[in-house]
């Protein structure tokens, strides 16, 4: 009884989809968190009479044959690419990007580290860090007296002195971008990896080849659309339900076989 495995194999990938839906939203808040999607392709088919095949009575070719399908299968749970609204909240270091791009930042074990997440600090020494404490790459420190920072579209960080008519340039952001970002490795905490999927960061300047700007005093809000994510889950909901009764109608049918006499 195949019904049995194959509605199994159904159920399985509803059960994953689900799971990717609930993970959308429980990062409804999440700063920069863009949507995931379950993909899923059919399994491989058990080949009864392969089309083509010549009709031993009348030498005619089979068009289509008998191809048994055998269920389904995960095939990639993708990032939805899309950007979020920007809220303003006016911290002189919450910054968003409009457009392409990640900041780049080093992470303790020394890789480099991609995230989009925009609220940043200021560590013990001055240092411009994320909220999980990783230095910003390029490195930029604050000075203890600076009276205000202000951070333009290109990214230039400048501080304000109270002895000081003029800002002082404290550095510059950059921006990475990739090839395929749907190919990045997510690690949590809004950071990704590089991957050979992915392709090497092309580092620039912000609203140089392609990239996205810097606003400051906004961060970028999930982009997790909550009415979509509702529908979907009651279509999963419904396809789990529609296995799990093909699963009791093939009991139902064996169960007949045996009380056969």
């Amino acid at each position: 009884m195949r019904a049995l495995k194959i509605a199994a194999t159904g159920m399985l990938a509803q059960q994953m989809r689900v799971e990717t839906i609930s993970n959308n939203l429980a990062n409804m808040s999440t700063t920069g968190y863009n949507a995931r999607r379950a993909e899923f392709a059919d399994l491989h088919y058990q080949q009864m009479t392969r089309p083509g095949t010549i009709n031993a009575t009348d030498g005619t070719v089979l068009p289509t044959g008998v191809q048994l399908g055998l269920g389904v299968r995960p095939a990639a749970v993708s990032m939805q690419i899309a950007q979020g609204t920007l809220n303003q909240t006016g911290g002189d270091l919450d910054i968003a990007i409009e457009g392409r791009g990640y900041l780049e930042i080093t992470l303790p074990s020394g890789l480099s580290g991609y995230t989009r997440d925009g609220g940043l600090k200021r560590n013990g020494e001055g240092l411009i860090v994320t909220s999980e404490g990783f230095p910003v790459v390029p490195e930029i420190t604050i000075p203890i007296e600076t009276r205000a920072i202000s951070i333009n579209a290109d990214g230039e960080v400048y501080a304000y002195f109270n002895d000081e008519v003029q800002a002082k340039l404290l550095g510059q952001f950059t921006l990475a971008q990739f090839t395929n970002e749907q190919g990045l490795e997510a690690i949590g905490s809004n950071t990704f990896l590089e991957t050979e999927a992915s392709g090497p960061p092309l580092i620039d300047a912000p609203g140089e080849n392609g990239l996205g700007t810097l606003r400051q005093g906004y961060k970028e809000q999930s982009s997790v659309d909550a009415v979509k994510e509702i529908t979907e889950l009651i279509e999963a909901q419904r396809g789990y339900e529609l296995n799990s009764k093909v699963i009791t109608a093939a009991d139902q049918m064996l169960a007949a076989t045996t009380q056969v006499r």
